[in-house]
């Protein structure tokens, strides 16, 4: 359920809402600078040469470097102004002259942002408080009583009703202002809050047929429905917990990583039973293994509240209230806060591309015929996703931008979140909302509505803002393989061009699998390799069969080379490091209501005798591989030969060597491969190893010295373009990586050096033990079924 997305890390405010919200399984794919295309023997830089193509113009260039990306908002040295010469120099045009032919369209942007900025400067006192509206809207805590103001401008009269006046409006009247906000003051009763904190409250309105209706407030901080009571309503809640219930962070945000490893994760069915997991057993039971496997992010959905459990947290309803399913809003501070004590900063999976069609328990319910600028939604066709069933924001209308900014400010300073992980951002970008619409690249289609390229740039520079972007054509791209091609057709090629075809300058979330490819219907990578076997072959006490040895390998290398060579970051979905079985599904009708499907099943690897444990050591290793040497934040990004007959890929990423060899059978003794620095390389990773479910074929302890290759300086003469060249032993899908060991290391601290690939496999092997000691995990409450082998 996603369509095209976006990243923000350390978040402030600065950019705005982008146009309307979100098609299933529609993927909006950059307009593309190609690097130049790799053959055997031929090499490809991203980030120093690219190919530049539109309609109009295709051409090589060389661009010197790469620029840091900022973050959402710019600071006050590049304040746009909306003067003719501000607008006229776009900096994104510097690095793509190829959108010089829509240079109009990012001056009207850049003027439009100008605009809007100065409008809340004048009649707001700037941005920054504009975001605050939840400090003047919804229930609020000021001198003498409790104030509660809602936006409601087609209502004829309203009323405040709740536990506290007997669900009795008569005595809380609302009066209205000229912008069509209600208002009302309700005074403390002998000192103490007449409307009592964990109470239930409503706002009742009569709208212009002359019909009452109780809708939840638009701004509730915590909403809550009655478990015992199928299809229940949901009430809105006065959460205002005494100081002695409101918890108090103790532990300051975790710096920001050089690049994200992002864990991405579900509360609710984050459990190893088949019940909802709350926020306080994830965080002590879930949080410690995210870190244990090196992740330096947590992403957590549908951490909105949103009455229909099985929509994955994406119709949301109550956008300021955390999702009371796994408990209260100081119960999700606690996970947030045990994040950060472990160094795990933490996004939010934001949805302000649209939001839930339901009327009783959400913001559609404040939709009662109303004319689009009285409303948080377009009116007809334009208000509603047919693919989603769902309602479209009117981001034109004031008071819904009051309404999604300071939701993003409230998550930020109430909650602590790091970040948020943009949802939809397609549906928000094009009128058409991606539906039925195939993007191929053509500049054209990317613009006259607002620009995809750019959506990773700053804003000063003409850019929306985003700090990355996910690369969705990716997890594609390995589906199709999998489901369509026999290993014998992989092409090198095309798996090197899908995982280094992205924008220069524009930062990259990779991904082999995200949770839609764990939706009920689809199939996990896992699943895809080994299938029914994954039932009766896991068991390390047998030999593993064709099918399984061919699926634990390829799992490790699908996943690594998307890591290595697919962006600045990578993400991983909650049980595909260690292969989960089966598809997630959500309790509904038609199962039955059953929970069976939504959990995750952590004693599978915790159990020695199975081999779901030789995947989860490889995801910590590679993860740990980039803690120590930092390749997914380095610019330099090789590919110097992707060999069709030998179905060998050789790529570097910083100064490490990585070699993939995708061969179903042949094994490579003395392979030569190409690298750009002189000296002695020795295995950083090898996923053959023993303690990774591998054969052992690898020697760790081998030196690899280089050799000269041609004239340097003359790539032409070198091999595959590099200027050195070591050989290496490459067995059959395999991926082993090799680091250069520098000269004045190798006399100083030599014993520190031999065998990185162990350092990384006794840091994992430590880990677990330490992990068991905590006794996160109670096997006797977990049903063991794929472990009965």
């Amino acid at each position: 359920m996603m369509g095209s997305l976006g990243f923000l890390h350390t978040p402030a405010l600065g950019s705005l809402p982008l146009s309307s919200s979100k098609p299933t399984r529609n993927k909006l794919h950059l307009a593309i600078q190609k690097p130049i295309g790799v053959t055997s023997g031929s090499q490809k830089f991203l980030g120093h040469q690219t190919f530049l193509f539109s309609p109009r113009i295709s051409i090589y260039r060389r661009v010197q470097d790469s620029s840091t990306i900022s973050v959402l908002v710019t600071d006050d040295s590049s304040t746009m102004t909306s003067t003719e010469e501000d607008t006229d120099n776009i900096g994104i045009l510097g690095s793509d002259p190829g959108l010089e032919p829509y240079k109009d369209h990012f001056k009207y942007i850049v003027r439009k942002y100008a605009e809007q900025k100065a409008l809340f400067e004048k009649y707001e006192r700037g941005l920054e408080e504009f975001a605050q509206g939840y400090l003047k809207f919804g229930f609020n805590r000021e001198e003498g009583g409790v104030v509660y103001r809602e936006w409601a401008p087609a209502a004829q009269e309203a009323q405040l009703i709740g536990d506290f006046n007997g669900w009795n409006g008569a005595n809380h009247s609302m009066e209205k202002n000229q912008f069509g906000v209600w208002s009302i003051k309700v005074p403390d009763s002998d000192g103490n809050p007449a409307i009592p904190h964990n109470s239930r409250v409503k706002f009742r309105f009569k709208h212009g047929d002359g019909i009452w209706v109780d809708r939840i407030p638009a701004w509730i901080k915590y909403a809550t429905v009655d478990p015992a009571s199928f299809g229940a309503p949901y009430d809105g809640v006065y959460w205002d917990p005494p100081s002695s219930e409101r918890y108090q962070f103790k532990y300051p945000r975790p710096p920001k990583p050089k690049a994200p490893r992002i864990y991405e994760a579900h509360v609710g069915m984050s459990s190893s039973e088949p019940r909802i997991n709350s926020y306080r057993e994830f965080a002590d039971d879930i949080l410690p293994r995210i870190r244990a496997n090196n992740y330096n992010t947590v992403q957590l959905m549908a951490v909105m509240e949103h009455s229909y459990y099985a929509s994955f947290g994406y119709h949301v309803t109550n956008f300021f209230a955390v999702s009371s399913r796994s408990g209260t809003p100081e119960d999700l501070k606690y996970l947030i806060d045990k994040a950060h004590s472990l160094g795990l900063r933490v996004l939010m999976d934001v949805v302000h591309s649209h939001a839930s069609n339901n009327v009783t328990d959400g913001l559609n319910g404040f939709d009662v015929g109303q004319c689009s600028q009285e409303s948080y939604f377009h009116t007809g066709d334009r208000g509603y996703h047919k693919s989603w069933d769902s309602r479209l924001f009117n981001y034109a209308n004031w008071e819904v931008l009051r309404f999604l900014l300071s939701n993003l400010r409230w998550w930020l300073e109430e909650f602590k979140f790091d970040g948020f992980r943009f949802d939809g951002v397609t549906s928000m970008l094009y009128h058409h909302h991606g539906i039925n619409m195939a993007f191929t690249g053509n500049y054209d289609e990317y613009f006259n509505v607002s620009g995809m390229p750019g959506l990773g740039r700053p804003v000063f520079e003409g850019g929306i803002g985003f700090e990355y972007r996910l690369a969705m054509a990716i997890p594609d791209k390995w589906i199709d393989y999998l489901k369509n091609k026999n290993d014998e057709d992989w092409s090198m090629n095309e798996i090197s061009w899908s995982l280094t075809n992205r924008r220069y300058t524009e930062k990259c979330i990779s991904y082999a699998e995200s949770h839609d490819q764990a939706i009920v219907g689809d199939k996990t990578i896992a699943f895809f390799l080994m299938d029914k076997e994954m039932y009766s072959g896991m068991s390390c006490l047998t030999d593993a069969s064709p099918t399984i040895d061919r699926g634990i390998a390829l799992h490790k290398m699908i996943h690594f080379i998307t890591m290595a060579l697919g962006g600045e970051g990578y993400l991983n979905f909650m049980g595909n490091e260690f292969g989960h079985p089966d598809w997630i599904d959500f309790p509904r009708e038609g199962n039955g209501w059953s929970y069976e499907k939504c959990r995750r099943q952590w004693d599978l690897v915790e159990l020695e005798h199975l081999r779901y444990k030789f995947m989860n050591a490889f995801d910590r290793a590679m993860n740990l591989l980039d803690d120590k040497f930092s390749f997914l934040a380095s610019t330099k990004q090789i590919v110097s030969s992707t060999n069709e007959e030998d179905k060998v890929i050789v790529f570097e990423r910083g100064d490490l060597v990585f070699v993939f060899n995708f061969h179903p059978e042949n094994t490579y003794d003395g392979y030569k491969v190409g690298c750009d620095l002189p000296g002695k390389y020795r295995v950083a990773l090898d996923s053959d190893a023993l303690e990774f479910g591998g054969h052992g074929r690898v020697g760790h302890d081998a030196d690899h010295f280089t050799s000269p290759e041609g004239i340097p300086g003359v790539p032409e003469t070198n091999f595959n373009n590099r200027p050195n060249s070591f050989k290496v032993l490459s067995p059959p899908r395999t991926c082993v990586v090799y680091y250069r060991v520098e000269e004045s290391e190798e006399e100083n601290n030599d014993s520190v050096l031999v065998g990185v690939n162990e350092t990384l496999a006794a840091d994992a092997g430590a880990q677990q033990e330490n992990l068991k000691e905590s006794a996160y995990v109670k096997d006797n409450d977990i049903d063991t079924n794929p472990s009965n082998v």
